[in-house]
């Protein structure tokens, strides 16, 4: 097999019901491309479906996570042949995937990567990892979240600050405002972020499931709106089996066992 022939992402699903996504482009620090994007919308379409599957680590390498774009792709291409791409798709792949989503990263998490890993629901960082929206700095914008999902993360003025200026945010500034869920040694990012996902793997699937919809959805709308948006998904969850697992084990004292019933 060539290079040219290898996958560009891995998929492993364990035991524990956690799949791994990793994606290999070490020759360009993972620079995202249309193959790339490709195939993380089909692998994270298949395990949306999957009832084995209850949570995904999204990782790269151990010295970069995804350094951006390939921007081979993009450097002459015209208004009309971005629109055509509708890239918007792909990603939406990922974004709307119902199993919590944890981006595992090291290195570089720059312009597409930084915004790949902001469609993740919970992002742990190594201590060496660098975040940046650049894009300023080749006459364009983030075109992949990059604005929206950055504000509504850390507020303007961050937000403000680092996609106007393109500047270099390091795991510890990120974490401190409000960009990540935890920093951790770079030997440790991985292993954390699978620790992560199989705890959250052994809990009831469909309540997971319902956590993550309700507080997406929820946070666009008006606190009543999404006040009663969490008022009927917590009364629907009494109707699965899964709930009632729960209570008969914190009785019996015992290990309660989900099916996602």
């Amino acid at each position: 097999m060539t290079s040219a022939d290898q996958p560009v992402v891995y998929l492993d699903v364990q035991d524990n019901g956690v799949a791994v996504v990793r994606i290999h482009r070490p020759e360009v620090k993972n620079a995202l491309n249309a193959q790339v994007r490709e195939a993380l919308a089909e692998h994270f379409r298949a395990l949306a479906r999957r009832r084995d599957v209850r949570a995904i680590v999204l990782t790269g390498g151990t010295q970069f996570f995804v350094a951006g774009a390939d921007i081979k792709e993009f450097a002459s291409a015209s208004a009309m042949d971005m629109y055509r791409r509708h890239t918007e798709y792909l990603w939406e792949a990922i974004s709307r995937c119902p199993k919590p989503v944890i981006a595992a990263v090291n290195g570089f998490a720059l312009g597409g990567g930084c915004e790949l890993a902001m469609h993740c629901d919970l992002i742990v960082a190594g201590e060496s990892a660098r975040f940046a929206q650049p894009e300023v700095k080749l006459g364009l914008m983030p075109g992949a979240g990059g604005t929206q999902r950055l504000i509504r993360a850390v507020g303007k003025f961050q937000a403000m600050r680092i996609a106007l200026t393109g500047c270099m945010v390091t795991a510890a500034e990120a974490l401190a405002i409000g960009m990540l869920s935890e920093v951790v040694s770079d030997d440790q990012t991985l292993p954390r972020a699978l620790e992560l996902a199989a705890h959250i793997a052994a809990l009831p699937p469909l309540a997971v499931e319902q956590i993550k919809e309700v507080m997406l959805a929820g946070a666009d709308l008006p606190l009543d709106s999404a006040l009663m948006l969490e008022r009927k998904a917590f009364q629907l969850l009494f109707d699965s089996k899964d709930q009632k697992e729960g209570a008969a084990a914190f009785f019996e004292k015992r290990t309660p066992q989900y099916r996602g019933e």
